[in-house]
Order: structure tokens, then C-alpha cells, then sequence
């Protein structure tokens, strides 16, 4: 017996509340992933827009990159950036 026919058989054994779980469960995640796809799609849409318009959408993207973050967190990786193209003569 190999671990495929444990699974099936574990499958097998499920009672029908626990099964229905699982189905649900899966049938939603694959919801949840079509949904974000869409998103995806909407958000590639809003940057063309915005490229349209005159806006750099690779700044957009650091800009919200930044604003995500932590800003202690955001602190200290500046700081660091900063001693490091200092230390290099970059700036």
C-alpha cells in the first residue's frame, strides 16, 4: 500500500459533514483565486490608465511599496541605503 492508496482511503473514510468542509473550502479558495485575477486585471488597467495620462507607473508602484511599509522599518532601510551609496561616493 503506498501513500496514494492511504490518501484515497483517507478520503474514503471522511464522513459526509467533513467531506462537504473540505469541498466547500476548496470551492472557495478557487473562488478567492478567480477574484484575484480580476483584481490583477483591474490594476494593470488602472496603471495603463495612469501611464496615459503622464504618470511613471514604476514610481506608482514604489510609491505604494512605500507607503505599505512600516515607518520605523522604512526609517532604518533608508538609513542604511544612505550609508551605503555614501560609503561608495554615490552621493
Amino acid at each position: 500500500m503506498d501513500e496514494e492508496d492511504n490518501v484515497v482511503g483517507a478520503m474514503g473514510s471522511m464522513d459526509p459533514t467533513t467531506r462537504d468542509k473540505l469541498r466547500q473550502t476548496i470551492e472557495k479558495v478557487e473562488r478567492l483565486e478567480i477574484e484575484k485575477k480580476e483584481i490583477a486585471e483591474q490594476i494593470k488597467e488602472v496603471f495603463a490608465e495612469a501611464k496615459a495620462f503622464g504618470f511613471d507607473p514604476k514610481a506608482m508602484k514604489e510609491v505604494i511599496k512605500h507607503r505599505k511599509q512600516d515607518p520605523d522599518k522604512r526609517e532604518e532601510e533608508e538609513l542604511v541605503l544612505g550609508t551605503y551609496l555614501a560609503a561608495l561616493g554615490e552621493i
